[in-house]
């Protein structure tokens, strides 16, 4: 009952921080085709960092124009790009980036039954084994995987953030230290 209520109340943060960008998003035509969020490039390729690594294990990462906080992340070895959620108790990815990210059917135990705002979806907890972003990396990071349509981007949540020394917001950025 305790894990239901935690996964329900996390669910719930990530919509809240998440549905208004989703309507500006729908709204705002991309010049490109559309890419998934969780798009996974080829491992040949290194992933841009939105932010700048300040020194040794730490990084800095502007807002965008609606004040989100989003980055090129490295998750088990692959580029990922990931929005931080200090609303989100857990990291948050969907299906289709956990297949790619080497998760398999047998991993994902969709056990969880999570309240959505398109509905009552699953979802599988799993464990990453690092997630990176510049200098940082953290291992052993607790997620939680939900379907497709529950979930389109990824979310950075507290399990990432609670294993560094210090995150902390000024003059319109996020500064991680590990």
């Amino acid at each position: 009952m305790l894990v239901r209520t935690v996964i329900f109340a996390s669910v719930a943060a990530v919509l809240a921080t998440q549905l208004p960008s989703l309507f500006t998003r729908e709204t705002a035509k991309p010049a490109v085709a559309n890419v998934s969020a969780n798009y996974v490039s080829p491992a040949t390729e290194q992933p841009k960092t939105s932010g700048v690594a300040v020194g040794n294990g730490s990084m800095r990462l502007q807002a965008d124009a609606q004040g989100h906080y989003s980055g090129d992340f490295r998750i088990n070895g692959k580029p990922v790009q990931g929005m931080i959620d200090t609303g989100a108790t857990f990291v948050a990815l969907n299906e289709t980036l956990a297949r790619r990210l080497g998760y398999t059917a047998n991993q994902l135990d969709f056990r969880y039954a999570v309240n959505t705002a398109n509905g009552q979806t699953k979802a599988a907890h799993v464990t990453l084994d690092r997630v990176e972003i510049g200098g940082i990396r953290v291992r052993d990071v607790e997620a939680f995987v939900l379907r497709d349509d529950a979930l389109s981007s990824t979310l950075v949540g507290m399990s990432f953030l609670q294993k560094l020394a210090s995150y902390s917001v000024a003059d319109g950025a996020l500064n991680l230290k590990q």
